[in-house]
Order: structure tokens, then C-alpha cells, then sequence
């Protein structure tokens, strides 16, 4: 008789000699066939009419790793929003017209 359990790995999660926190208020998604970019950065205005992205870091997602952040970052929320409330976003316009959050 076999015995099915398997034995879950122990996860260890350590940091690396570069590893630094960055504050992004502002993420651009970029994409192709092989993989998805996230620019995180910092947006601000200085007048009325210009609005400034500087970017701050850069990371590389497969399509599943994406996918799995997506649903990730779901139920995160959900569990957010069921301890704080309900978060609402309000769009804005761009110079350009389109919507920005």
C-alpha cells in the first residue's frame, strides 16, 4: 500500500544585498505576447495643466505570474475593504482626455 501525502516544502524567504523599498503612487502596465511590465513610479503635478511620472522601478511578470497577481491582489483587497470599507476610486482627466486613478 502507498502512502499519497506529499510533504510541502518549507518556504524560506530572504532578501537580497540590493533588495530596497520603493513608495509608488502611479503603476503603468505594459504587455507582449511573452510577458507583462509593471513601471511603478511617482505622479504629480506641478500646475494645472502637466502632470509628471517619474519612474521608479521596472518589473517583468510572465502572463500566469500576472494572472496570479491579479488574484492575489483581489482577494487582498477584498480583505481590505471588508476590514476598512469600501475603497472608492474617483477618475480624473488627463491632459489628453482620458481617465487616470
Amino acid at each position: 500500500m502507498s502512502d499519497n501525502t506529499q510533504i510541502e516544502p518549507t518556504l524560506r524567504v530572504t532578501q537580497s544585498d540590493d533588495y530596497n523599498d520603493v513608495y509608488a503612487n502611479s503603476v503603468q502596465i505594459r504587455m507582449s505576447v511573452w510577458d507583462f511590465q509593471l513601471v511603478f513610479g511617482t505622479m504629480q503635478s506641478n500646475s494645472p495643466d502637466e502632470v509628471t511620472f517619474l519612474t521608479k522601478q521596472g518589473i517583468f511578470l510572465s502572463p500566469q505570474q500576472a494572472k496570479a497577481l491579479f488574484n492575489v491582489l483581489g482577494q487582498n483587497l477584498a480583505q481590505y475593504e471588508g476590514t476598512f470599507g469600501e475603497l472608492k476610486l474617483e477618475p480624473q482627466q488627463m491632459g489628453n482626455g482620458g481617465p487616470i486613478n
